[in-house]
């Protein structure tokens, strides 16, 4: 089930030069992450960062080197890449979710870095039915061709909400009425004590620092995965597949 009408774009596109990418910028592009040389200056440059503020858009201070890195054309000091999808906002998402008679399966992941992981989990997630996916707009793996390949398309079909205000937005789903189920090691609960079939929201960690403890806090449920094995963690796309199929059988015994 999907519900992004948007058309997406096939890939990253690169803008160079500090005129084009202001350009971009008050055009609407989805902006995936922007570039901008250290130490120069000009009224061009202060124009762009007014857009950058205006639109609450963060740029990377870089020195030059990398910059031509990426490419040797004229970039004036400024590189952006346009994202290849169109993020959505999950506070549109919601009340349609549940207009539709549906109850939403929101997957919420917390500062995933690795972008195959991130591919992966959307391919799971797609399959699984899950209705959106919600990410933090710092510290998250970027939407990339990587990620694309790795999803099967995934990332096409999918919602994907990307905010800026991340503890707000989790707090948003909660406040909407979905129970927040924090996959963790952090608890003597397992996956299967919530009740799946309710409104939900399930929450991922990133495979070095978890879920961070804002949201373990106001988390409805902490759950964990049994280990039996002498390796005490899974990757955590192999953990998100788990856990969304617990809730998808939950659902399919209820809905029978």
């Amino acid at each position: 089930m999907t519900y992004n009408s948007k058309p997406a774009r096939e890939s990253n596109q690169m803008v160079f030069g500090i005129r084009a990418v202001i350009e971009a910028i008050n055009a609407g592009k989805e902006i995936e992450s922007l570039y901008i040389q250290r130490g120069v200056g000009g009224p061009l440059l202060n124009e762009l960062k007014g857009v950058l503020q205006q639109h609450n858009i963060i740029a990377q201070q870089v020195p030059v080197e990398k910059l031509n890195r990426i490419t040797m054309k004229n970039h004036q000091g400024a590189i952006a890449f346009i994202s290849p999808i169109v993020y959505q906002k999950v506070e549109d998402l919601i009340p349609e979710i549940f207009e539709k008679g549906e109850v939403p399966l929101i997957l919420v992941l917390d500062s995933i870095t690795d972008v195959r992981n991130m591919g992966a989990i959307a391919r799971t997630a797609e399959c699984a039915g899950v209705h959106a996916i919600v990410i933090p707009a710092r510290g998250s793996a970027q939407i990339n061709p990587d990620a694309i390949k790795t999803s099967a398309g995934a990332l096409y079909k999918i919602p994907i909400c990307r905010h800026d205000n991340f503890m707000q937005t989790v707090k948003f789903l909660q406040e909407s009425g979905l129970q927040l189920v924090s996959c963790t090691e952090k608890t003597t609960d397992y996956l299967y004590t919530p009740d799946y079939t309710a409104p939900t929201a399930i929450i991922m960690g990133s495979e070095e620092d978890g879920i961070r403890n804002e949201i373990i806090r106001i988390s409805d449920y902490l759950a964990k995965i049994p280990m039996y094995g002498e390796i005490e963690s899974l990757n955590v796309s192999v953990s998100t597949g788990i856990i969304l199929y617990e809730a998808i059988r939950q659902r399919g015994f209820a809905a029978e």
